[in-house]
């Protein structure tokens, strides 16, 4: 049990990693410029997305879905289903419609 939550939290991790990569790669459209005031030169720059910076976003996402999801999946792991769906239900109903 404690491996499937563990993978969905991972899961969950490497889908916002993607996600972030999908804006990420949306910005390699667009050149950036800027003055400097002192000489008057354009300084113009872009965001170039490469392989490595690819790994270490996903390597990222899912270290941070582990750590995100590792202590509520450890308390999760502990508890009876029976106590938890008993707790569950036992607390006040709100906007519960049948």
């Amino acid at each position: 049990m404690l491996g499937a939550f563990l993978l969905e939290a991972l899961l969950l991790g490497l889908v916002g990693g993607l996600a972030g990569l999908c804006c990420a790669a949306l910005m390699q459209f667009a050149s950036f410029s800027t003055t400097n005031f002192q000489t008057f030169a354009d300084l113009s720059f872009r965001f170039i997305l490469t392989p490595a910076v690819v790994i270490q976003t996903v390597v990222f996402s899912l270290i941070m879905g582990f750590i995100g999801g590792f202590l509520p999946v450890l308390r999760a792991s502990r508890m009876n289903i029976v106590d938890a769906l008993r707790a569950l239900s036992l607390k006040p109903a709100r906007n519960r419609s049948i």
